[in-house]
Formats: structure tokens, C-alpha cells, sequence
């Protein structure tokens, strides 16, 4: 099985580090011209000075804005040109108790997680359509189904993606466009780990913090461990792929078996 996107571009929000890092790098590897974005033009100038010291062929764009507003979002798509693979990676979350979540962080956390995915599909699908391929890849969580009761407003915004992702599909059927949510488990990035710091002993080593982290918080993972962004990345990869294309309107999973389900 090999997995070819020569001649495709995507975009991935969110890409300057983490788990959009680790997508944006194997969809390049896979031969697609990818666009990093971040909202400072630094920050994406040093993530492709860094992705192509790993690879010196890989295609890079770079593709600064803040896609939480119109106007970055604009100068995105500008940046980019014709987007045949757009991966929603762009979130934010936070550990806060559920009666202190105040209306703006409610607000802030549907309007970063998904408004901006919403905007992005505005964008890029129709041209999809029109060109009779593409791929629409929202990058939700665990915590769309297993809400935390750590962070509620994180939980909802996820949910609210999975079906921002079954509904466009619905718009995109029978045009040769799939549209499909990524349920990714807990992760490790540099994000998690500050996460996982605020919810157990700051002294512990990395290595113990994680194990008790899980014990805790996360017992019902299957691998008990985290995930690496590699393995959510390869998932995406496939899904971009054209061996994917009986896949859409799916959530398909990632998770080290963290959903307690039988089904998808």
C-alpha cells in the first residue's frame, strides 16, 4: 500500500509544532505540496526552516494568519492557491472547573475549534467540488465523546466538529470530496505535557507523570500510554489518500482504544 499525493496541496492549520506538525511533515513525505500555517509569520518560517533540515525535498508554503478571523483566514487561502486536502488541526484547550467557564471562554472555545474549521470548508470545498476531488480532515478528540468534566467547553467543541464533518459530507456527496473527523487520543505534544502537569505532581519525572496522568485521568486507554503525533498523522495520511475514497462522513479513530465502543 503506498500512499501517493504528488500533485496535490494542503493545508493544515496549526502546523508549527505538535500533532499539525507531525501531519503536515508525512503529507509532505507523501509528495504533496503543504502549506504550514501559524499566525506569525516567524513561527512558520522557523517550523519549514526545521521540517526541511529533517527532509530537504519536501514542497513547503508558507502560509501565515490567524484563521480564527476572516481577514487571516483570507490571506491563508491567498497564500495557498487551490487547497486539495484542508486538515482542520487548529484547537485550543484547558483545564478549568465546569461552573467557572464564563460566556466568552464558551464562546472563544466554538469560535477557535470550530467556526474556523467552518470558515476553511467555506473556502475550499466548492473548488473541491468543482474539481471532482478533495479532502476535508477535522482533527477532533476523545473528549468529543468521553466529555471531561475538566474541560466541558473543550468537549463540546469537538462534538460540535464531528458534526460539522457528517453534515459537509452530506453536501459534498457524489462529488468525489470526502469529509471525515479524526478522533485523536490523548497525544503527546509540548501542550499535553503542560496539561499533564497541571493535573498531577509537577516534581515527577516525564516519564512517571505520564503513567499517573493516565492512571487518573485517562484510565481507559488501551495502551496505556500516550499517543505520538506520528501515529495521528498516519491515519490522516491515509484518509487524504485516494485509497480512502469509500471513507466520508466517518470519525474515525485514533485513540489507543480510549472510547469504550465497539463502533467507530
Amino acid at each position: 500500500m503506498k500512499i501517493d499525493l504528488t500533485g496535490r496541496t494542503a493545508l493544515v492549520t496549526g502546523s508549527t509544532q505538535g500533532i499539525g506538525r507531525a501531519i503536515a511533515a508525512t503529507l509532505a513525505d507523501a509528495g504533496a505540496r503543504v502549506a504550514i500555517n501559524g499566525r506569525s509569520a516567524e513561527s512558520v518560517a522557523s517550523a519549514i526552516a526545521s521540517l526541511r533540515e529533517e527532509a530537504p525535498d519536501r514542497d513547503l508554503v508558507a502560509a501565515p494568519g490567524d484563521v480564527t478571523d476572516e481577514a487571516g483566514t483570507d490571506a491563508v487561502i491567498t497564500a495557498i492557491g487551490d487547497v486539495d486536502v484542508l486538515v482542520n488541526n487548529l484547537g485550543i484547550f484547558g483545564a478549568t472547573p465546569p461552573l467557572e467557564i464564563g460566556d466568552d471562554e464558551w464562546r472563544r472555545y466554538f469560535e477557535v475549534n470550530v467556526l474556523s474549521a467552518v470558515r476553511l470548508i467555506r473556502a475550499t470545498l466548492p473548488g473541491m467540488k468543482t474539481r471532482g476531488w478533495g479532502r476535508v480532515l477535522n482533527i477532533a478528540s476523545d473528549s468529543a465523546i468521553v466529555i471531561p468534566a475538566e474541560m466541558i467547553h473543550y468537549g463540546m467543541s469537538k462534538t460540535a466538529l464531528l458534526a460539522v464533518s457528517r453534515g459537509f459530507a452530506k453536501d459534498a456527496a457524489g462529488t468525489g470530496v470526502t469529509v471525515n473527523s479524526v478522533i485523536a487520543g490523548p497525544t503527546h505534544t509540548g501542550g499535553v505535557e503542560t496539561f499533564v502537569y497541571e493535573l498531577v505532581d509537577a516534581a515527577l519525572p516525564w516519564d512517571e507523570a505520564q503513567r499517573e496522568f493516565m492512571r487518573l485521568h485517562r484510565p481507559q486507554s488501551l495502551i496505556q500510554r500516550l499517543i505520538e503525533p506520528e501515529e495521528i498523522a498516519n491515519m490522516v495520511a491515509y484518509l487524504a489518500s485516494p485509497l480512502a475514497s469509500a471513507t466520508t462522513g466517518a470519525a474515525v479513530r485514533v485513540d489507543g482504544g480510549y472510547v469504550d465502543s465497539i463502533v467507530p
